[in-house]
């Protein structure tokens, strides 16, 4: 039987796909910044002129690779929450519920390459981390519902914490998961014997979970006193306004 001819639609679908895929890989061993469109054509065999062609830029690629998983993993993160939301009829959710609403999908993306896999885990976790300037804009513009919601089902279910607290939880939470998710080279500087599941994302999150649900539950933090700012020259202070930055 002849095989069917590639038609020019077909070809051109082919083309992006590779290009996405290269950059994807790249993106994840050398980072965003220090890959190059020269490297991308270069593995994906194509010119540069197909990247433009299909992306129109760098900053374009980036937002696509993010585009095409990222956007199905929160939608999915959400439906999740709906359904929660939707059996406890009206009354706060447990943490640990929340939790899973956030980690589930992570897990079902990791089994399933046509979702971007293990692969597009450690790619998000990275940009999690990296914050360079191209992805100032993709990252909140998919996660902005995805930390409306889960902020609000946060604040109805700790009502012991005040909400600028659950507002730092949450940014460790997603640093935690980022940073996890990113690879295991902490941990095997760590651990003094190989750790069985290192590389697997189900036994990440399996012992995941309940750290981020006790860090959300824990105790409001005491407040600290206000002590005199440092003179670090003179008549100037440090920026006291950022959290962290006279550390």
């Amino acid at each position: 039987m002849p095989a069917t001819p590639r038609t020019p639609a077909r070809i051109a679908a082919d083309t992006r796909e590779r290009i996405l895929r290269a950059a994807e890989g790249l993106f994840m061993q050398r980072g965003f910044s220090d890959t190059s469109l020269r490297m991308i054509t270069t593995r994906a065999e194509v010119n540069l002129a197909a990247v433009n062609y299909h992306f129109g830029s760098k900053e374009a690629l980036i937002r696509e690779v993010f585009q095409r998983h990222l956007g199905p993993l929160n939608d999915a993160r959400i439906a999740f929450l709906d359904r929660l939301e939707a059996q406890a009829q009206g009354h706060p959710l447990d943490v640990e519920r929340i939790v899973e609403a956030i980690v589930t999908p992570v897990l079902q993306i990791s089994r399933d390459p046509v979702k971007g896999g293990a692969r597009f885990l450690r790619l998000l976790g990275r940009a999690l981390s990296e914050g360079t300037d191209p992805l100032r804009g993709v990252l909140p513009e998919h996660y902005r519902e995805v930390v409306v919601r889960f902020k609000a089902a946060l604040v109805r279910a700790l009502r012991h914490v005040p909400e600028t607290e659950i507002v730092w939880r949450m940014h460790f939470m997603f640093g935690a998961m980022s940073y996890a998710l990113a690879g295991n080279d902490a941990l095997q500087l760590i651990a003094t014997c190989n750790v069985e599941g290192a590389d697997d994302a189900e036994a990440v999150i399996r012992h995941l979970t309940p750290f981020l649900t006790a860090g959300l539950q824990a105790p409001p933090a005491a407040v600290a006193p206000t002590l005199p700012l440092p003179v670090l020259a003179v008549g100037r202070q440090p920026p006291h306004s950022i959290p962290g930055a006279a550390a």
